[in-house]
């Protein structure tokens, strides 16, 4: 039994394409959830407002540490609940999980902070979704794992690639059902020019920002007015760069669609090869390829310069013996071989947005239009597994395998592109030590690292 067919038998179901109006039915007549988030930005407010349009939920608190988005977001909740009620705000979420019984717990912390927040919400009792990915570490994402099991929580990551609407169906019907043949390789890119090109002086930190409580764990650098809002994935002291960024999406998506498990091995080159200048120490020119036995999976991502494909410049490619499936957040495309007497037709489907259904999205500032759809079903579909007890398409695990596969990434870019040999069941890079030493990285006093046996 090869990998693909080993994940394809054990992997979380999730959501038929089929049965996203019953599933919202259902969701829409059950019990009230009691609701918090931690990380009221971008997209913390982005998941909560999907959240509040298709379940029956009261979101009683807030966290962040900068008061003055913390504040804005409390005014749009009590704006945008049944209830009209005003959350409680926090500045330090062990205490918002201390003094509040929850039910549901949102993680849309920089990445840096996904992993703590996450493991205390479990023990106190509460379902997760968490941000993608996981962690910045991979002995983060194993307590993570760890932890979710230990106390029998759901915990559903952000890789709503697995719920965006056009993409089930391609999965269904033309994945599933055959219609690429034997499938050997794949592609996945991003070429976004996303790497933040400025290069700001250090600076004293705003009043409204506890800078010390928004370094948290991560190494402490001076402020920079880079690192927030929204610009700390300039630096691999907050983020995993392009790759954990854009990569784990598209790679957990072909990982989905075609059922995969671990990679066996990863290898990554690339550097800041062009934009030598900014202040950013994130790569801009990254390749990698992750290795599954019977199939590669080659990942590139390049913050400058055109795309290959203009239409799909963020995108999958599943190549077959008898077609290609394009896929991307706005749209996919199956492209038959036709031969060998073959008749099948090119099938084009574009995202649909869903305004009309959810006027709202219309004039939601910094929405991402195209996304909402997905973060919608996303969350019905971790509502469905909390409903159930079981695991959601994107369950904690899933998450996991896609993130330490782009960590691994990472390392061996980091190590000068030589190939790390991954043993899933130990946890280990086969043979080098020196890869093994950075599967952890140190936590900044007082805070304590998670591991799976810590939990």
């Amino acid at each position: 039994m090869n990998r693909r067919t080993f994940l394809g038998t054990s992997a979380a179901a999730g959501l038929a394409y089929s049965s996203i109006a019953s599933t919202a039915a259902e969701v829409a007549k059950g019990p009230v959830k009691r609701v918090a988030l931690i990380g009221s930005g971008w997209y913390g407010k982005i998941d909560l407002f999907r959240l509040i349009q298709v379940a029956p939920v009261e979101v009683v608190a807030l966290c962040d540490v900068d008061s003055t988005m913390l504040s804005g977001a409390a005014d749009m909740v009590a704006k945008r609940q049944k209830s009209g009620k005003r959350p409680k705000t926090y500045a330090d979420y062990r205490t918002l999980l201390k003094e509040n019984k929850l039910d549901l717990v949102l993680v849309a912390t920089p990445d840096h902070w996904h992993a703590l927040p996450m493991i205390d919400a479990v023990k106190a009792g509460c379902d997760v979704y968490v941000q993608k990915p996981t962690s910045i570490d991979v002995v983060e994402s194993q307590a993570m794992l760890a932890a979710a099991r230990k106390y029998d929580r759901v915990v559903q990551v952000g890789t709503q690639r697995r719920s965006t609407p056009h993409l089930m169906e391609a999965k269904e019907t033309i994945v599933d059902a055959g219609l690429l043949g034997n499938i050997a390789h794949a592609e996945v890119c991003c070429y976004y020019h996303m790497r933040n090109r400025s290069n700001p002086e250090d600076a004293t930190a705003p009043d409204n920002l506890d800078y010390e409580m928004w370094t948290g764990p991560a190494p402490m650098r001076a402020y920079n007015s880079l690192c927030h809002p929204r610009g700390w994935r300039a630096f691999m002291e907050y983020s995993n760069g392009i790759v954990g960024d854009m990569c784990i999406h598209m790679l957990d998506t072909v990982r989905w669609m075609l059922g995969l498990g671990w990679p066996t091995s990863v290898v990554s080159q690339g550097g800041i090869l062009v934009d030598k200048q900014a202040k950013a120490n994130t790569t801009d020119t990254q390749t990698a390829c992750f290795d599954f036995d019977d199939l590669q999976v080659v990942w590139q991502h390049r913050a400058w310069g055109h795309a290959p494909d203009p239409k799909y410049p963020w995108a999958a490619f599943l190549y077959g013996d008898k077609g290609t499936l394009k896929l991307s957040v706005n749209s996919f495309d199956f492209i038959p071989r036709n031969n060998r007497g073959q008749q099948a037709k090119p099938i084009h489907r574009d995202c649909k947005m869903e305004l009309e259904e959810y006027p709202e999205d219309k004039s939601e500032k910094d929405l991402e239009r195209h996304v909402a759809p997905a973060v919608r079903v996303h969350m019905l579909d971790f509502l469905n597994a909390v409903a159930k007890r079981s695991r959601p398409v994107a369950d904690i695990e899933e998450g996991h395998i896609s993130t330490v596969s782009c960590l691994l990434a990472n390392l061996s870019q980091r190590l000068g592109g030589r190939s790390l040999r991954w043993d899933a069941d130990t946890h280990r890079v086969i043979g080098d030590d020196e890869a093994n030493k950075l599967l952890v990285r140190p936590y900044r006093e007082p805070w304590i690292h998670p591991t799976p046996d810590n939990v």
